[in-house]
């Protein structure tokens, strides 16, 4: 039986864990059965509405005035979700915000099982681009209000159950081994125990989520948006060997014009091992943040040679590895397949 809940959410801001909006759809033998869409209020402290996300979903502080909190609405949401296996389209990023959201609301963190539709559509598709609108018209699903929670969801489910259709899966863990995709689980975790590191990272820059505090526009562009680690996708081992990404272990930093998930997604695509670490299998780092091939020279001051990522990097390439540094302009150009690239 291919029953599931597709879920989809819409922040408040940079931070994952500022929930606005929850749109989720329950499937039962492959047809959808129920919807819940809600607006949901940031947890306090958190619930700053940065005007580019607003832009996104038209949501704004106004909108949610009268929601409950994302921590008091999560038992409504989870019995909605019962026991079902959760998928969503990039479902690290969701999961995440359920996770980030009830350790900034001081509450536990429940146990999930999901699965990834975005991970199902690089499997089943044969499309340009696997992004939720690309991929559930590949379904079927005319998705007509991307970035409207429930319209997501709802996307988000025509993908499961057209896989599952084209696969002849007869049940969600049918689906997920014949497409070769494992599924996932958030752990169950407690008030007090160890947070995620996203959440770490929110905390150390005080109050610059919080609505109760004014904090000056440009100010803001830095703080609201660092880069979200996301999933490190399976390469495409049948891609064409001769791209210079093809078999390469490539970690990124910095801010890039594509998200970091969608930079991981097109890497795997020609081939490309992601990580999120530089380690010792480590064989291109690829920066961000305006960073440019003059910016190695040893006297730039580039903000970007500050980073853990370009530090542990240089100094492998110091004591014997070898990593290539490509700037932004350049890991692009692969993509497009334009090789070796010019800088700007």
């Amino acid at each position: 039986m291919i029953d599931f809940t597709a879920i989809d959410f819409e922040t408040a801001n940079g931070f994952r864990g500022s929930a606005c909006s929850i749109g989720m759809v329950r499937v039962r033998h492959g047809k959808v059965v129920a919807r819940n869409y809600q607006l949901l209020r940031p947890p306090e402290g958190y619930d700053r509405f940065d005007p580019r996300n607003t832009r996104i979903h038209q949501l704004t502080t106004q909108d949610v005035a009268h929601a409950p909190r994302f921590g008091d609405a999560m038992e409504g949401l989870m019995e909605f979700i019962g026991t079902d296996t959760v998928f969503a389209h990039n479902a690290g990023f969701d999961l995440g915000v359920i996770e980030s959201g009830m350790e900034v609301s001081l509450r536990p963190v429940p146990a999930i099982t999901y699965g990834c539709t975005l991970m199902l559509s690089r499997k089943v598709y044969q499309l340009a681009s696997h992004a939720l609108p690309s991929a559930s018209a590949e379904a079927g699903f005319d998705l007509t209000v991307h970035h409207h929670a429930l319209d997501d969801a709802e996307a988000c489910a025509a993908i499961v159950i057209d896989c599952a259709r084209r696969l002849q899966a007869d049940s969600v863990a049918d689906l997920m081994e014949r497409a070769g995709v494992g599924l996932r689980q958030l752990t169950a975790k407690q008030p007090g125990e160890p947070l995620s590191r996203a959440t770490r990272h929110a905390q150390r820059m005080g109050s610059v989520f919080d609505s109760r505090v004014i904090t000056a526009a440009d100010e803001m562009p830095d703080l609201l948006h660092w880069p979200d680690e996301g999933d490190n996708p399976e390469p495409n081992t049948a891609a064409d060997p001769h791209h210079p990404l093809f078999d390469q272990h490539v970690v990124f930093t910095g801010n890039l014009g594509i998200s970091r998930q969608e930079a991981k997604n097109r890497a795997a695509t020609y081939g490309a091992h992601t990580a999120s670490r530089v380690n010792g299998s480590t064989t291109m780092l690829v920066v961000g943040d305006g960073f440019r091939s003059h910016d190695l020279q040893a006297r730039s001051r580039h903000p970007a040679r500050t980073h853990k990522k370009m530090r542990e990097a240089l100094h492998r390439n110091e004591t014997g590895q070898s990593i290539t540094i490509v700037t932004e302009p350049e890991f692009l150009q692969m993509l497009d397949y334009v090789w070796p690239a010019h800088t700007s």
